[in-house]
């Protein structure tokens, strides 16, 4: 007897129409007025299709933020673990001071402090981050850059820190020199 075919999810574009629809719904109604059959309106996918591949919209939600091509991130191998992280955090500048990226971001962390389902989205989507940005950490190791036991998320976390501090709670600029200053001073205190 033949298996059924496994799901395998919208076609890419089709699914980058749903995220952009989910995206402009969520910063123009915020969280609670974002419905997956507003989703399906504005994407012009059905309700019953975008139920099939995400059951919530926090599902959906959640797929968006770590599959639309809005958050990507480029893993850069420079050859040094400061020029990594400097072009690394410099992405993520430009991610968060982007009109769009940022009031998503703005929009989803207001919502998750409130709903356990999309604080749990929230922490998927730093999570694969993380995974993405280890082997930044593995090649430096690798290089001697930096000592032994140290805890590549930490330094992330200090690095990322900063800047989501200075643009999403401060609203201040986050100069390219910004960057530059903040990856320096971190990298002085985790040489090896």
């Amino acid at each position: 007897m033949a298996q059924p075919a496994a799901r395998t999810g919208p076609g890419p574009r089709r699914a980058q129409d749903i995220f952009a629809a989910t995206f402009a719904l969520l910063t123009e109604l915020g969280y609670d007025g974002l419905t997956v059959e507003g989703v399906a309106a504005r994407s012009g996918v059905n309700k019953t299709t975008i139920y099939r591949w995400w059951p919530s919209k926090d599902a959906l939600l959640g797929a968006a933020l770590i599959d639309s091509r809005l958050f990507e991130l480029t893993v850069p191998d420079t050859g040094t673990l400061r020029d990594d992280l400097h072009a690394l955090l410099d992405q993520m500048r430009k991610l968060l001071t982007g009109e769009e990226a940022g009031a998503v971001v703005a929009a989803v962390l207001s919502a998750a402090t409130h709903r356990a389902e999309l604080a749990e989205v929230t922490r998927s989507f730093f999570l694969d981050r993380l995974g993405r940005e280890l082997p930044l950490f593995e090649r430096a190791r690798r290089r001697g850059e930096i000592r032994a036991g140290l805890d590549p998320k930490t330094v992330i976390d200090l690095l990322a820190g900063a800047l989501w501090v200075r643009v999403l709670l401060r609203g201040e600029a986050a100069p390219a020199g910004f960057v530059r200053e903040t990856v320096d001073l971190v990298l002085r205190g985790v040489a090896a």
